[in-house]
């Protein structure tokens, strides 16, 4: 997906993480006030490295209390089963009507491998490999079930025909899976696979199996660099680059409230910081920071990341994102209820229905 798909395809989202809060609350009025936005989706992250609650799990209880927002809880493929990963994402698809993403993500530390006491911890390049093969069984189980799979025949006690449940048969460098899911198909038919491409172990992956890429960049330059990697690998791998949607994502501080960005930020881009790329400036700022970056396609929207969680993203959607709006640049409503909607992404067809594979 690329700017060239029309004026009005800019792209939004916004971390909703939050240090050592565990009250599900808060997290769902960030959420609701990013919905109040009309942002893409709202990002959780979660890893095996830090005490917080379950990315996955705290997004579950967010789904009901929203109603048209993306929901996409990093969910790591290092130590965990690929069979239950994919079932817990599907399962989040199916709680919010087809609006789950999953943020794939790998666990390189010792601390974290001696959490589970498995396996040692591995390079990078060894873990984005079994990444993608962890996306792609959960693609396959996924399609596992075929739409019309259920049958729920009360007369003759008929739940499910069996001729479109399909045995996925997976062998990986490091796990097999026979299937089929325990959990229908999924209402998007995939749900939206983000990975961050920042780091060159991942760009393979995300090349392959990612519908949303994230590149946290200092400059345009930059971030355009790695846009077209990401983009001739997809290429590489059969795949229609548009169907990539590539964000730079932003650590955004806007208390300095209208005040011009400091130098080196706003107009002349963001600075290098400990937790990423930082903005630090106006939300009028940070609007012409996204124009810009935006209609010379750099890029294909952003994800920002407030520095401080209310504050930030109040000033995010009360100020950037009304001005966007209204410059005709970014959506005032939803015009659809799915995730792959909202990105402008088709439901993917089932491979064992086109194809018939054995069952």
């Amino acid at each position: 997906m690329t700017a060239s798909h029309g004026r009005g395809m800019l792209h939004l989202a916004a971390a909703v993480d939050q240090q050592a809060v565990y009250d599900a609350d808060s997290y769902v009025a960030l959420a609701r006030l990013a919905e109040r936005g009309g942002l893409d989706f709202v990002t959780l992250d979660d890893t095996f490295a830090r005490p917080g609650p379950d990315a996955l799990a705290v997004l579950s209880r967010v789904a009901p209390a929203t109603s048209r927002i993306g929901l996409v809880p990093t969910v790591t493929t290092t130590h965990t089963e690929p069979f239950h990963v994919q079932a817990a994402v599907a399962t989040l698809d199916w709680v919010s009507r087809g609006r789950a993403g999953w943020r794939i993500d790998v666990s390189t530390s010792e601390g974290e491998a001696r959490l589970f006491g498995r396996r040692p911890a591995a390079p990078a390049d060894a873990l984005w490999q079994e990444a993608g093969e962890v996306a792609d069984v959960a693609s396959k189980l996924w399609d596992s079930w075929e739409d019309d799979a259920e049958i729920r025949h009360e007369a003759t006690g008929r739940f499910i025909d069996r001729d479109k449940l399909h045995h996925v048969d997976f062998t990986g460098s490091a796990f097999s899976v026979k299937g089929p899911s325990i959990v229908p198909r999924p209402p998007q038919g995939h749900p939206v696979r983000v990975v961050d491409a920042t780091e060159g172990p991942a760009r393979r992956t995300a090349a392959e199996y990612a519908d949303v890429v994230l590149v946290r960049a200092v400059s345009a330059v930059q971030a355009a660099a790695v846009r077209d990697q990401v983009r001739e690998g997809a290429r590489e791998f059969g795949r229609d680059p548009d169907d990539l949607c590539v964000l730079a994502s932003l650590v955004v501080d806007l208390g300095d409230g209208e005040r011009a960005a400091e130098p080196g930020h706003g107009g002349g881009g963001p600075r290098q910081s400990a937790q990423g790329p930082l903005y630090r400036g106006g939300p009028v700022d940070l609007a012409e920071l996204i124009t810009a970056w935006y209609t010379d396609g750099t890029v294909d929207g952003f994800h920002l990341t407030p520095a401080e969680p209310r504050r930030d993203l109040e000033r995010l959607v009360n100020g950037t994102v009304a001005l966007l709006q209204h410059r005709g640049l970014f959506r005032t409503f939803y015009p659809g209820s799915t995730l792959r909607e909202h990105l402008g992404l088709a439901r993917p067809v089932n491979q064992y229905a086109v194809t018939g594979g054995a069952s």
